[in-house]
């Protein structure tokens, strides 16, 4: 029993500790944390952490890389964008378009010097991270006085990325949304339940029905809990269906498909797969590649939620991305790691930066926190692979 309850806190810690955490921002801030508008805040705000998060979990995976450019890559990238919507008058489908394409092209570069040429992912990634945010304030100030260029006149992507589904007014409790919190909290559970079924059906190790019933509980009631409050918030942000998006479609790809495997697989021993016939250089490739997508999408969220471009866009993102996979339980030295765990850190990171926020604590004291979690999170993973040895 002792056992079984060791393995059970060792699984759930980073989930214990995100809940302590919350409750503690709760009780400093008399509550705050619990109103409606600071769920939907904790969403909008902290978008970028899931979405980036879900690329450098692929890089993680390959053997503990990293993209160190990828908050500059959404400020040029934003400056891009707001050149292309504002100064030069195009439409914006087609701006999002040439964004998009802009991205695919570093993405293609860098992967290249990474995967072919084998500079080293911190140097290449490094040499973006300067370079970028330079480009893009250069960009910025040619085209405006101020430094920043309004795209807050582009109803159509202030829409997409940053308005709301079944919008009502404040505190008026939304029925729509209250139904596809229902939906999704059931699916949770018919999803959990299915999944065990089949891992019996093929003979593999599956959890007892009990712990799948008490997770799957669990599971529906967070979602119940947050679709009621983001129903009383106005309705459900339309960036909160892109991270959705993102969050199940690596998801898949991680734990459902071939190339998924072989991200672990590069990772776990590089050249034991390259052996086994596993294209390492192409997986590599398509860490980074990936990684420049993704940069693309975070910065049309982020570039709609500031309703402009500017030089302060994107900054220190690519520490939050690799703080949320750390503290979520990726690890360190590449192959091992899950979606479900970078959530589980990307929303501890959220509470963290939003709680802060709401204690008006100092930004140099929340950059001291947010080190002191990471540093914690990587010496449980040491600590926990130790023992386990």
């Amino acid at each position: 029993m002792k056992k079984n309850f060791s393995a059970v806190l060792k699984d759930n810690t980073m989930i214990i500790v995100l809940v302590l955490v919350y409750l503690f921002f709760t009780w400093r801030t008399g509550g705050a944390m619990f109103m409606p508008m600071n769920f939907n805040a904790l969403v909008t705000q902290n978008a970028y952490v899931f979405i980036l998060a879900s690329g450098m979990l692929m890089c993680m995976l390959t053997g503990g890389n990293i993209d160190l450019s990828c908050g500059s890559v959404v400020c040029l990238l934003g400056a891009i964008g707001g050149y292309f919507m504002v100064t030069c008058g195009l439409n914006t489908g087609l701006s999002i378009i040439l964004m998009l394409l802009v991205g695919i092209a570093y993405g293609v570069v860098l992967g290249y010097l990474v995967a072919y040429l084998n500079i080293p992912p911190w140097i290449a990634t490094l040499a973006g991270y300067l370079a970028f945010r330079g480009l893009g304030t250069a960009i910025l100030s040619g085209n405006s006085s101020t430094g920043s260029i309004s795209v807050a006149s582009k109803t159509g992507f202030m829409t997409v990325f940053s308005g709301k589904l079944f919008a009502t007014k404040l505190n008026v409790l939304n029925i729509p949304c209250i139904v596809v919190g229902v939906a999704a909290a059931i699916l949770v559970v018919i999803l959990n339940i299915t999944n065990r079924a089949n891992r019996l059906k093929k003979g593999y190790e599956a959890d007892s029905a009990t712990k799948v019933l008490v997770t799957s509980v669990l599971e529906a009631a967070v979602i119940l809990l947050v679709a009621y409050k983001l129903a009383l918030a106005g309705g459900i942000p339309t960036v909160l269906v892109w991270v959705v998006v993102v969050v199940l479609i690596y998801s898949f790809i991680t734990e459902k498909t071939t190339i998924g495997r072989h991200f672990y697989v590069v990772g776990g021993n590089r050249e034991a797969a390259r052996l086994s016939g596993v294209n390492t250089k192409r997986i590599m490739f398509l860490a980074y590649l990936n990684m420049a997508v993704l940069s693309v999408v975070t910065t049309w969220v982020v570039l709609a939620r500031f309703q402009a471009a500017n030089s302060t866009a994107g900054t220190n993102y690519e520490m939050d991305a690799i703080s949320a996979c750390v503290v979520g339980g990726v690890s360190a030295y590449g192959g091992a790691g899950r979606i479900f765990g970078m959530v589980v850190g990307a929303t501890l990171i959220g509470v963290i930066n939003l709680g802060m926020s709401l204690m008006n604590i100092d930004a140099n004291f929340q950059k001291v926190v947010k080190g002191l979690v990471l540093l914690g999170a990587v010496a449980f993973d040491i600590l926990s692979k130790r023992n386990s040895k």
